[in-house]
């Protein structure tokens, strides 16, 4: 279960601003946000598991997460990891094989566009315009209570001081849903409800802003937090972007 937030090209300043959490078994081995070895254009965490990653950034100009769409009836054991993904489009490749994955959402954003992939219940994609776009474990058209708190934090943040990154991340750290956010249909279960998840066993890994200005300046700052819920690390990796 994970929940992201991305204003695409509506700030006069910056191209892109993307909020997210990810969540995962505690257990699960992960390598923290950093350059890659032999590949130091891609800044990214790496799942040590299934290889790949869930969201990075490219310095050839690309930048795409991933959420795993929640349907457990279509996960099957087996298939190819759904992490090689974000590290084809990173790598400016179209991924190969997406159909034969279990079910998942891309966000995927480059020079001049973006876009979103699923392959739930098809494989398709479509075009976004320029706003504030939100992804989670359910349809892209359905947005869950939490995606829609995440994203009302986002473009209240836009219109304020900018500089000022804090609300983001007290925003990611959110273990409560909106008292009076009507439950669409096929809503997370109660435990998965909040932005953020505090659960021993799987919850909230890490949180990540990531920032591009329009002269192609990027930051990419990681908070990892351990079972407790407690922050354990905070990393932050500067690049650069083609300037749009």
């Amino acid at each position: 279960m994970c929940v992201a937030a991305v204003a695409w090209d509506c700030h006069p300043e910056l191209v892109l601003v993307a909020i997210a959490n990810r969540d995962e078994f505690h257990a699960r081995p992960t390598a923290a946000l950093d350059r890659w070895p032999g590949d130091p254009r891609i800044i990214a965490g790496r799942d040590l598991r299934g290889g790949g990653t869930w969201l990075g950034v490219s310095e050839s100009g690309h930048f795409a997460l991933l959420t795993n769409f929640r349907d457990p009836g279509r996960v099957t054991e087996g298939r190819p990891s759904r992490g090689s993904v974000v590290t084809d489009l990173l790598r400016g490749r179209e991924p190969a094989g997406i159909g034969a994955m279990n079910p998942l959402n891309v966000f995927h954003a480059q020079v001049g566009k973006a876009r979103i992939i699923t392959n739930h219940p098809e494989v398709r994609e479509h075009g976004l315009g320029a706003g504030v776009h939100g992804i989670s474990n359910g349809a892209f058209d359905t947005p869950w209570p939490k995606t829609r708190q995440l994203c009302d934090a986002l473009a209240a943040w836009l219109h304020g001081d900018v500089a000022d990154t804090g609300p983001l991340f007290t925003a990611l750290r959110a273990e409560t849903p909106r008292p009076d956010d009507p439950a669409p249909l096929h809503a997370p279960e109660p435990d998965y409800a909040p932005v953020f998840i505090n659960n021993p066993e799987y919850g909230t890994r890490c949180s990540t802003l990531v920032t591009i200005a329009r002269d192609g300046t990027g930051t990419m700052t990681e908070r990892s937090f351990d079972a407790a819920a407690q922050p354990v690390a905070a990393r932050t990796v500067y690049f650069r972007w083609p300037a749009v």
